[in-house]
Formats: structure tokens, C-alpha cells, sequence
């Protein structure tokens, strides 16, 4: 019924510079599950490049060893679907190399868009985004990880997408949670309820 299929759409998760709770800027760590869980959500939806962003080396390992085990280790050999959604992980060390690599990839810079769990100034809609892709523009998604992109992350950004809506006042989803919900009302088929 639905084809295999890729779009001019890269994601980014930014574990430097995000901010803490009480707004410093800090670096978080990787975790094992956001690798696996968005590489999962970003094979499903059609999204080119998976992006971790760490400058920290303790990290980059980590994050080479889980990669060599499920694409080319034993891991690759056992969860065939697994390396299927690991092969479009990419590792840059900051957000300076991760848009310059998107733009040479795409042979013009990306729309870059942050994400928030606050409202933003330079807000625009999933419709009008949606509507955007439909054109084959290429877009850059920047995830923040800790308590969310640092100020002169989002100063790059040509929009933010609006913060996921609740109607409990509890807004503290996971960023697997955050990214799975965007890209389905980005790349998501569209069904009346």
C-alpha cells in the first residue's frame, strides 16, 4: 500500500548548547534509547539524516560503539530493522558543522526549524510547514535535549514549530515522545478521525 520513501528532511538532536532547568547553558549526555527510538521514528517517517550533536569525545564513542554494533557488529546480524533505522544517524561535534554538512548535502542551506515546549516569537504552524515540505524544500528539525535548545540555537533558526498542545498543564514529554508526535503531523498520512 505505502512505497518505501525519503524526503529533503534531516532532524537534529542538540545535546550542546541546551539549557538546564534553571536556563544555564550546558551540554547533556546521549542516551542510548534517544539514538535507537528516533532513528526508529525518522526511518518510519522518510526523514533523510538522523544529526547527534555532541562536542564531548566521552560521547562520540559512545555513540560509535552503539552504531558499530548495529550496523556492523552482531547487532546488525540479529535486528535487521534496527540497522535499517541506525544507517541515517550522522555524529557532528557542534550546530556550526551540522548546518554546514545539511547544506552540503543539499547543495543550498536548509529551512531551519528549532522546536519548544515554549511559544515562540518566530513561530510557524505545522500546516503551513507541512505545506512547505510538500514543495521538496529542504529542512533542518533541531531537537533540544536537557530543558531545551539554548537562546543562540534557536537565533539560528528561521522558525520554531509550536510547542505540542495539552490539556492537563503537565508539558514534560520525553524528546523521543516530542519527535515522534512532529514528524507524524509533518510526514504523517493524514486521516479523518
Amino acid at each position: 500500500m505505502y512505497k518505501d520513501r525519503t524526503t529533503n528532511i534531516d532532524i537534529a538532536l542538540i545535546h550542546y548548547p541546551v539549557i538546564n532547568k534553571t536556563g544555564e547553558t550546558i551540554g547533556s549526555a546521549v542516551t542510548n534509547l534517544d539514538l535507537h527510538d528516533i532513528a526508529r521514528a525518522a526511518r518510519t517517517f522518510g526523514v533523510d539524516n538522523y544529526y547527534i550533536v555532541t562536542p564531548y569525545n566521552d560521547q562520540l564513542t559512545l555513540v560509535q560503539e552503539i552504531l558499530d554494533h548495529w550496523q556492523t557488529g552482531y547487532g546488525a546480524r540479529y535486528n535487521p530493522a534496527r540497522k535499517s533505522a541506525l544507517d541515517l544517524v550522522r555524529i557532528v561535534t557542534s550546530v556550526e558543522e551540522l548546518i554546514a554538512r545539511a547544506t552540503e548535502q543539499r547543495g543550498r542551506q536548509p529551512l531551519i526549524l528549532t522546536t519548544s515546549a515554549r511559544v515562540q516569537q518566530n513561530s510557524i504552524s505545522y500546516r503551513a510547514t507541512r505545506k512547505r515540505i510538500e514543495t521538496g524544500e529542504p529542512m533542518l528539525l533541531l531537537f533540544g535535549t536537557a530543558h531545551g535548545l539554548a537562546p543562540e540555537v534557536n537565533l539560528t533558526a528561521d522558525y520554531t514549530l509550536p510547542p505540542i498542545q495539552c490539556t492537563t498543564g503537565y508539558n514534560h514529554l520525553s524528546v523521543r515522545s516530542a519527535v515522534s508526535i512532529i514528524l507524524d503531523r509533518l510526514l504523517g498520512v493524514l486521516e479523518e478521525l
